[in-house]
């Protein structure tokens, strides 16, 4: 007993001269524990990874209920985190998403607020990432990643301060992992990113080459170091290493460290710890490891993981005195993240991503691409309906707040959006009553920002109207125009350029006329609603014709039309028919297609005003799905994409033609099957082609899990490289069957060729480009030179095992499979000039006009002058190369205002150059003054940003420790390519009666 008590004094003694642990003086770099030099260092990181939904509902998640279906409760989590913590200033953990830590913060009392404030200010709660959600990295877009990632920072800020801003990105379960995530990551001033998740053959070959942490280059365009971020990957995904999972869901023994008891088992646990470390440091350049210590909604009960953790750091660190050169203690990612800073190593540098994600040789997580694309296409048209409703909301103030509509704001949808972006949400990826849970998350929304707009609508025109917002437009169903004889269109463009509008509304009527905002009749025409619609929207509408016109919008503004049913003598009435069937062509200014007459397919396409021929297909074809085989087990599913074959089938050979033809449109409708359709599409004026697809209820009759695809295929020579989008934003250049940092082993053709397509994807030759534009993320790829194809439907019969436990087996109407239908825009163009209308146009598919209606039946809503026909919030529109990406509400009397270059560097000769703006005179409806420039999450001021900087292998070290512009000129504000700038400004409202022009 003496010799153990002479043991135990030398730890101490020990201890404290190594200072493993010391008093917190403050939250940030000084609260973190002074390792000691000459030691391995491992920091124990205490943490929950809590899903946004995923096997339960967001609210099933926090109350602990229905756990007959996962045993998770994450209110109980946080309150035996605190009260672990409040009992012992050694002890630590970190919490990364918002959404749910906003949920129990309100529940708190002010006492239990004063603890846990003085626990983030001590550093030993800590905030990480900071999200609403960790969002997924493959089927988001960077506008609403921006979005939910400022709605979680801000609640942070406003709570907690300075202290509450995580200095840490932390993304341990999305599956695959994106450069413009990265990059944006950067931009909101972070100083590292630690994830779990990576290519089992590139971890392999990272482990063996000790790159594990690396500086990530994350822009092309943006220089050093700004675009740059440490990252580092994580050893065990998230998980503890085997045998230290000391949680009530897990069954590994206990640490038992007392001698008189028989199952004491100390010095096996040591040893074995011991040696992970020792093999971990081996896979890493420094003297500092990292182990996340807990998993999915664990700590519930934080006693058992702090109790076993206390005795591990203890016992551990006691054989320091026999030798050894093991240093353990509890840390968090930033502080384990300062002590790599000061290690002062030399980094490998990372250009490219990190898709696809696979997790064994016939594993690649590419399904989840496409899975459940109808809520993907919802979701992308309510990011579209979100930035309306806050540039209106705005653009009103109060009066769109608290209007004649009601009370609302647009805080619903935006916690609703924030939900969406998780990686068990657009994703895909979660049992189908969470889904429907996300999507009626994301209908109260729409309903609450139906009230905005409304409040807004009726404030800018000065009319009352009985607004109404036909959400099933693309189905040709809405009840006013449908009945109505007489009814108004209001279109809200919330791009900062005027645009050109196709309108077509479902109606009864055989003619109509339309009147625009300056009293000049706007050319209409009147067309069948096609049985390929009927079908779909079975008893949701009785249109039996659709109105088409083409409606003038000012940029950032709003233009309201005048419609009437003309009353016409049968004789005169225009009796619409079918054009000839198999047509042979369909042509406007622009754009030529030309098709098969014998097949049906299109056969070729012509860019008429650059002189461009190119002969293709375009058809759709189905994957069968594999259900495992002799080479693996492994089955497709919502996460998984496998292929039991590498050669599609097609749905058809042929496809039944027919031609609608009149003076604002052309159409040749394809019916491939009885659940494959598409329209071939050419506006007037229209500089691309749209290709309009409704696929589903997938047959499955069969026992076939079936994958469709969108297959073009051309004579280009393209080498194997083809582009994608990352996040909507940068390109990147794929090569089939290669990665760039390290030798692919190739096991699946097909399915570890796919990546993610959040809003374009392009082969091209030396002269010539071919371009798909979506209005939804997918899945897509070239397999084969000069082919391109797009996954836009699938419907499976297993489950693959990753932990969902159902096929994705969604059901519509009376059981039966899901129908969905999307839009492609083809383009066709000469390389060198290509981004220009690429880039205009994928801005334009996720920043649409809004669409709202009324009977035309409104009262004055105030006396303040003439009513609003045409409106701009605009001076004049911005530069081609601008986009105004965010105008909305901070606080009552702040705006957050983003500009951004959505041009990279070298894409266009005159679209990629420098822009100056001048923000005091910029806008017209409002006053905007006190500008101050924030990181891009606004929550830190760009003049308090400071980085660390890290030496790299590729030069030395480079620090950030003032932004480039230091002062502020907001009447010369210059945005280089790639550049998003953000901005804090106080509002004033002008006088209503100079708006109205009284």
């Amino acid at each position: 007993m003496e010799r153990r008590w002479l043991s135990e004094l030398l730890v101490v003694l020990l201890l404290g001269a190594v200072g493993n642990l010391k008093e917190a003086e403050g939250c940030g770099e000084q609260s973190c524990p002074q390792a000691p030099d000459g030691f391995l260092n491992v920091h124990l990181i205490p943490h929950t990874h809590n899903d946004v939904g995923w096997l339960k509902t967001v609210d099933q998640y926090y109350y602990g209920a229905r756990n007959d279906i996962q045993h998770a409760g994450v209110q109980y989590i946080l309150d035996s985190v605190v009260s672990q913590l409040l009992r012992d200033p050694n002890k630590r953990f970190i919490y990364a998403e918002s959404a749910f830590f906003w949920r129990w913060w309100k529940q708190q009392d002010e006492q239990m607020k004063r603890d846990v404030t003085r626990l983030v200010e001590e550093g030993r709660l800590e905030f990480i990432n900071g999200g609403w959600s960790m969002n997924d990295e493959a089927a988001t877009h960077y506008s609403s990643i921006i979005d939910q990632m400022t709605l979680g920072l801000q609640f942070l800020k406003s709570t907690f301060g300075d202290c509450g801003r995580p200095r840490v990105a932390w993304h341990i379960d999305p599956f695959g992992h994106s450069k413009e995530q990265a990059l944006l990551f950067a931009q909101m001033g972070y100083d590292g990113f630690f994830f779990g998740r990576l290519d089992y053959q590139d971890k392999a070959n990272r482990e063996k080459t000790k790159q594990m942490e690396m500086l990530w280059r994350a822009s092309d365009d943006i220089p050093p170091p700004y675009a740059d971020l440490f990252t580092g990957v994580l050893p065990n995904g998230y998980n503890p290493p085997d045998g230290f999972c000391w949680d009530q869901l897990c069954d590994d023994v206990p640490l038992i460290d007392d001698p008189s008891i028989e199952d004491y088992n100390a010095d096996v646990i040591v040893k074995k710890f011991l040696k992970a470390a020792t093999q971990q440091a081996e896979k890493y350049l420094s003297d500092h490891i990292v182990m996340t210590m807990g998993s999915d909604f664990q700590y519930e009960n934080a006693i058992l993981w702090f109790k076993n953790m206390d005795r591990l750091i203890k016992n551990v660190n006691m054989q320091q005195i026999n030798g050894s050169k093991v240093n353990v203690f509890y840390s968090t990612p930033s502080c384990y993240l300062q002590s790599l800073h000061r290690a002062n190593v030399t980094w490998p540098v990372k250009t490219d991503d990190f898709f696809p994600y696979a997790d064994g040789p016939h594993m690649f997580w590419t399904g989840y691409f496409t899975s459940r694309p109808a809520f993907k296409g919802y979701e992308r048209l309510s990011n579209n309906f979100l930035q309306v409703c806050n540039q209106m909301e705005a653009l009103s103030g109060v009066e769109a707040r608290n209007g004649p509509y009601g009370q609302s704001n647009s805080t619903v949808m935006r916690r609703a959006m924030g939900v969406a972006q998780h990686h068990d949400a657009v994703t895909g990826t979660a049992k189908q009553p969470v889904n429907n849970d996300y999507t009626l998350r994301l209908s109260q929304g729409w309903d609450s920002c139906q009230v905005v707009i409304s409040n807004s609508l009726s404030s800018l025109t000065g009319i009352k109207e009985n607004f109404a917002f036909c959400n099933l437009l693309n189905i040709s169903v809405c009840h006013v125009t449908e009945t109505a004889n007489n009814f108004k269109v209001f279109l809200y463009n919330p791009l900062g350029r005027s645009i050109t509008w196709n309108v077509r509304l479902p109606v009864n009527g055989h003619a109509y006329k339309v009147i625009g905002p300056n009293d000049e009749t706007i050319p209409s025409e009147v067309v069948d609603v096609s049985d390929f619609t009927k079908e779909l929207r079975l008893y949701q509408g009785r249109a039996e014709r659709e109105l088409i016109f083409q409606g003038q919008i000012p940029a950032m503004g709003f233009s309201s039309f005048t419609v009437g049913k003309l009353s016409l003598p049968d004789r005169f009435v225009f009796k619409s028919k079918k054009g000839k069937k198999q047509p042979d062509k369909i042509q406007n200014q622009y754009y030529r297609v030309d098709f098969d007459p014998e097949t049906g397919l299109m056969s070729g396409i012509h860019n008429l005003e650059k002189n461009i021929s190119l002969p293709l297909t375009q058809s759709f074809y189905w994957y069968n799905a594999s259900i495992g085989n002799e080479e693996s087990s492994q089955p497709s599913g919502a996460y998984i994409f496998r292929p039991n074959n590498s050669s599609p089938l097609p749905v058809s050979q042929h496809s039944r033609s027919y031609l609608v033809q009149n003076s604002l449109v052309q159409e040749v409708y394809q019916n491939f099957s009885s659940w494959c359709s598409q329209v071939v599409r050419l506006y007037k004026d229209q500089r691309y082609v749209e290709l309009e697809w409704t696929v589903g209820p997938i047959p499955i009759g069969d026992g076939c899990g079936k994958e469709v695809i969108s297959l073009i295929d051309t004579k280009l020579q393209t080498g194997g490289v083809f582009y994608t989008d990352s996040n909507g934003r940068q390109i990147m250049q794929r090569r089939r069957d290669s990665r760039e940092t390290w030798k692919l082993n190739q096991t699946e053709p097909v399915a570890g060729n796919y990546y993610p397509v959040n809003s374009r994807i392009y082969i091209k030759d030396k002269y010539t480009q071919l371009s798909v534009l979506t209005d939804r993320s997918q899945g897509g790829s070239s397999i084969r030179d000069g082919s391109l194809e797009l996954m836009v439907h699938r419907r499976l019969l297993y489950d693959d095992n990753r932990g969902v436990g159902e096929p994705l087996l969604e059901n519509g109407f009376f059981g039966e499979g899901i129908v969905v239908r999307g839009r492609h825009l083809l383009l066709l163009d000469h390389v060198e000039e290509a981004a220009d209308a690429h880039r205009t146009l994928a801005l334009q598919q996720y920043m649409s006009p809004q669409v709202v209606l009324s009977y035309g039946d409104g009262i004055p809503y105030s006396q303040e002058g003439t009513p609003l026909r045409k409106f701009s919030a605009l001076r004049s529109e911005l530069p081609h190369n601008a986009h105004l990406l965010t105008f909305a509400m901070h606080s009552p009397d702040k705006i957050l205002l983003r500009l951004e270059h959505p041009f990279q560097s070298q894409e266009s000769k005159n679209s990629s150059q420098p822009i100056t703006i001048n923000l005091n005179t910029l806008f017209s409806s409002v006053f905007l003054s006190d500008f101050e420039e924030t990181t891009l999450a606004a929550n830190l001021e760009k003049s308090r940003l400071k980085r660390l900087a890290w030496r790299t292998k590729t030069g030395s070290a480079l620090q950030m420790d003032t932004p480039r512009s230091p002062v502020l000129d907001p009447s010369n504000v210059t945005l280089s390519p790639m550049e998003i700038r953000t901005f804090l400004a106080t509002i004033r409202y002008r006088d209503k009666t100079a708006l109205h022009g009284r």
